[in-house]
């Protein structure tokens, strides 16, 4: 590991990276050639993966430094600490499942490797799901041991990765391990251990070599460089394959997170030059938000301008590269708000994402395009043309090069081919992948070839006439500004299951916002001739989807709102609760701002008069309250004070009440 040097990072450069297309084509086919002539094992994915020893694998920042790390220097860390390993887990039987259970980071690549030079199975632990699931998934699946990066108490030998020193002594090391486990995000009921070996991996390996060959956004890079933002956890399948090996393979470099606030993911992205990023609709969504609200902020002539801009930037007719150069034009000062100018490929995958989202993101001159895949399955298809109408559409695309889809009678989506988990454990019981389709459980359309995802057929609910309701369908058309979230679900009444809306506000809405969002989605529901359909709306102050969420889990919804979990919020009484809510939220910032106990912060406590805070301290508190309750915050032109819990609360209810 070595801190960031300007001329040594000039120096080697043109050794670490590959500039230009012509070039880059050369080394993937290169490397894809060496991959096809190896055998499929591990050990060879190993050796490949590594082999570009001079090449930057990681960059972090680590105060006003970069710390960066070499291909070469992860792996004489892995083969060291793989002999402290192999002592430490001397009495395991070789083959037998070690857990992983960490937060991304070089550590965790590192563990993951030497449990597989160790000649165990790595199973990658999903740090969302609660301990009872973890501890039934360790005993069912008798996992030997567990690496970890925290303290954490599990029912088997624990070893924390710092433990795992590097070693020079001289040990024998055992054949590589022959199977990676993924983990599943389901429930309990649902939890899958999925098996993958290197075949299958190669497989993914051989698609993104597809990908970079139909689709030239994908491979652009910026300044000699392409760098892959580390936003989706590894453990995760669209983590794991798109983000990791996809990247790690052709030796790109890897951007580390030091925490995932906005804040910190924007100055990271700036920081380091990031140009792919792949995540999930939740990061998406946020931004998309966010800007708009910004934009929104300028005022109303402001604001029709860029609708008519972005319009214009999406526009189905006319020359692509003339949209291209408006695009690039007009929205670059809201590029330079959001990613800035390095951005050059984006994913999103694991769940819907809404297509104003897309519009936007496409829109002001980036490249965002839907993918789809699933633990049993891998990463199996990305929209890879850059016509913003197909985009726009949500489509994920066709299928890559080592799969096949066929939609069944009812829109059922099926899958087979080489990227298939070998095998799947569901509550122990094991199914082997005999080359059959495999049932995703998705509904999708196709059209020309491409796929569109219209839902989870679990997700499916049958109103009292008999009609199935398609939530990703009906809730993109009743979504209406100011709410932070909206899914349809079914709640058993008796015999029968009834169609119901639930709708997330912030908690401290006023009763006239509450009363007007209650207007609108019920016209919503009536223009979408859906009033004998739905039977009520239910409006509550608890978000839909915790902060770590992959995507929205409205089984989940439904049992917390039948169960009395979720706060309702009513449009009659929405007045003096929500108001302490939102003081005691505004309370707990200014404590944390000025490093105060909550005691001391009262309502009328000033955070530069009582509270000597500095304005830096001040404006980074905003900005976070901005970005946690989606408000917009301008003291400058409010006309008052904001110095205070009680003059901030006051401005935010009235500002709500006029928007």
């Amino acid at each position: 590991m070595r801190y960031f040097n300007e001329s040594w990072y000039s120096r080697n450069m043109q050794k670490s990276n590959i500039d230009g297309y012509r070039t880059l084509d050369g080394f993937i086919r290169a490397k894809l050639a060496r991959l096809e002539k190896s055998e499929k094992s591990f050990q060879a994915l190993y050796e490949l993966m590594f082999s570009e020893r001079e090449n930057i694998m990681f960059e972090q920042s680590v105060g006003y430094k970069i710390v960066y790390t070499t291909y070469g220097e992860c792996r004489d860390s892995i083969d060291k600490r793989s002999k402290t390993l192999s002592c430490i887990l001397s009495d395991l039987p070789l083959g037998s499942i070690v857990g992983i259970y960490m937060n991304n980071s070089r550590d965790w690549i590192e563990m993951l490797w030497a449990v597989l030079r160790c000649g165990y199975r790595p199973l990658l632990m999903n740090l969302r799901l609660d301990k009872i699931t973890l501890g039934e998934a360790i005993s069912t699946y008798d996992v030997g041991a567990i690496i970890v990066d925290r303290d954490v108490d599990f029912a088997v030998r624990t070893i924390r990765c710092e433990e795992i020193t590097p070693s020079n002594e001289k040990t024998r090391m055992q054949p590589f391990g022959s199977e990676l486990l993924v983990m599943s995000s389901g429930t309990s009921s649902h939890l899958k251990i999925c098996a993958y070996t290197a075949k299958e991996i190669a497989a993914q390996i051989v698609d993104s070599c597809a990908i970079t060959r139909k689709c030239p956004a994908m491979k652009r890079h910026y300044k000699g460089q392409l760098k892959q933002l580390v936003f989706l956890p590894f453990y995760h399948i669209f983590g794991l394959a798109a983000v990791y090996i996809w990247f790690a393979f052709f030796s790109r470099t890897f951007v580390l997170l030091n925490d995932m606030t906005p804040q910190t993911i924007l100055n990271t992205i700036r920081r380091h030059n990031v140009t792919h990023i792949f995540a999930v609709p939740m990061l998406w969504d946020k931004v998309y938000e966010s800007a708009c609200r910004t934009i929104r902020d300028r005022g109303e002539k402001t604001w029709i301008k860029f609708c008519k801009g972005l319009k214009l930037a999406n526009a189905v007719g006319g020359i692509p590269i003339l949209r291209d150069i408006v695009s690039h034009l007009i929205f670059k000062e809201v590029r330079d708000n959001l990613f800035g100018p390095s951005i050059r490929f984006m994913i999103s995958g694991g769940s819907e994402i809404r297509p104003c989202v897309l519009e936007f993101m496409n829109g002001i001159g980036y490249h965002l395009a839907n993918g789809y895949g699933m633990t049993e399955i891998g990463i199996t298809s990305v929209e890879l043309s850059c016509n913003k109408k197909l985009l726009n559409s949500c489509s994920v695309g066709k299928p890559l090069s080592s799969v096949e889809y066929k939609l069944g009678d009812g829109g059922e989506l099926f899958v087979r081919g080489k990227t298939l988990a070998k095998a799947v454990w569901r509550g122990g019981v094991k199914a082997e992948n005999d080359g059959g389709w495999f049932d995703t459980g998705d509904i999708a359309a196709c059209k020309s070839g491409r796929y569109c995802i219209l839902g989870r057929r679990d997700d499916l609910v049958i109103a009292p006439s008999g009609e199935n309701l398609n939530p990703n369908i009906i809730e993109q058309r009743l979504y209406v500004p100011g709410i932070r979230g909206l899914c349809l679900v079914g709640i058993r009444d008796g015999a029968s299951i009834q169609p119901v809306v639930v709708v997330s506000v912030k908690a401290y809405i006023s009763s006239k916002q509450l009363r007007d969002i209650r207007t609108q989605l019920l016209q919503k529901i009536h223009e979408s001739g859906l009033s004998g359909l739905i039977s009520r709306a239910v409006f509550v102050t608890d978000a839909l989807m915790n902060p770590d969420d992959i995507k929205l889990n409205r089984s989940k919804i439904a049992r917390r709102l039948q169960n009395g979990d979720m706060t309702v919020a009513n449009p009659d009484l929405q007045c003096d609760e929500s108001c302490a809510e939102l003081e005691e939220y505004l309370r707990e910032c200014f404590a944390q701002a000025l490093d105060t106990p909550l005691s001391d912060i009262t309502c009328e406590t000033d955070f530069f008069a009582d509270g000597g805070g500095s304005s830096l301290d001040y404006f980074s508190m905003i900005s976070r309250i901005q970005q946690e309750l989606g408000v917009s915050l301008m003291p400058e032109s409010a006309g008052q004070a904001l110095g205070t819990v009680a003059q901030i609360s006051k401005y935010i209810r009235e500002t709500d009440e006029r928007g």
